[in-house]
């Protein structure tokens, strides 16, 4: 666990600084990069005109999906973003929750938050904080926030259980579970769910959809939804030629009150 863990902080160190240096997430190396050209897989949920008013770029988007449209976010809400990265969905979702609303992002990269600050400092937004803490050990009290969002970032776990449970356990009763993420939709062959940089590529740490649905189940949620958006075979995504698919999807999900 700790050796995945060390895999994902090194790649996301890295980028944090490509993207500093003026770079973008736009290579196969990236999560959720396809190819050179196409850019983030994410890029096409953006409104381009809502993220070039924050100063930023979808550069900054290292995701598969918006979760921050896909969670329907309203004013005075608390969100909550695991792996928040660079602050794009973090900035997006505090200008939504405004007035009376707050966003945090948790990220256990330092070059990330220190990136995210950045940002958050460039768009003029008061109203998030970023802090650092891993996904599985959230650094917020129990029923702190109204909504918890992620963008291809709980398949980067090596225990996306303790993930779930703790997204759980920080949503207030009645909040609401927003992500988008990977799924594996046909086996992926050995050599590659053991590669450290398949792990870190957001492809080796994908499990299929049945068993992310029971995950969310098994932590407690309830109105469990998972729709399939985009759909990635050998030679896609960063996936080796040979066997095995992979997905973006959209998982929705609800705490009971």
């Amino acid at each position: 666990m700790d050796t995945i863990r060390d895999a994902v902080r090194a790649k996301y160190a890295q980028t944090a600084i490509t993207l500093r240096d003026g770079g973008s997430c736009c290579d196969p190396s990236c999560c959720g990069g396809s190819d050179a050209a196409s850019g983030p897989i994410a890029a096409d949920e953006y409104s381009k005109a809502e993220v070039e008013d924050l100063g930023l770029s979808l550069g900054a988007s290292l995701g598969c999906g918006n979760p921050t449209a896909l969670a329907q976010l309203n004013p005075g809400e608390v969100v909550l973003d695991l792996g928040s990265g660079a602050g794009l969905d973090v900035l997006l979702s505090a200008r939504r929750v405004s007035p009376g609303g707050h966003a945090y992002g948790v990220d256990m990269t330092d070059e990330m938050l220190a990136l995210a600050n950045e940002n958050k400092a460039r768009a003029g937004v008061t109203n998030a904080s970023f802090l650092k803490g891993t996904i599985e050990e959230i650094p917020l009290p129990g029923s702190a926030v109204d909504v918890v969002i992620s963008n291809c970032v709980i398949n980067l776990a090596a225990d996306k259980t303790a993930v779930l449970k703790e997204a759980f356990r920080v949503l207030r009763p009645g909040g609401r579970l927003a992500v988008s993420d990977m799924v594996e939709l046909e086996p992926l062959p050995a050599q590659v769910k053991s590669a450290m940089d398949a792990w870190a590529g957001c492809v080796a740490g994908t499990i299929p959809v049945d068993a992310y649905r029971a995950a969310v189940v098994d932590a407690g949620f309830g109105g469990v939804e998972i729709e399939i958006t985009n759909r990635f075979g050998p030679g896609e995504a960063g996936l080796p030629q040979g066997s095995g698919k992979i997905a973006s999807a959209f998982i929705r999900a609800s705490k009971p009150l």
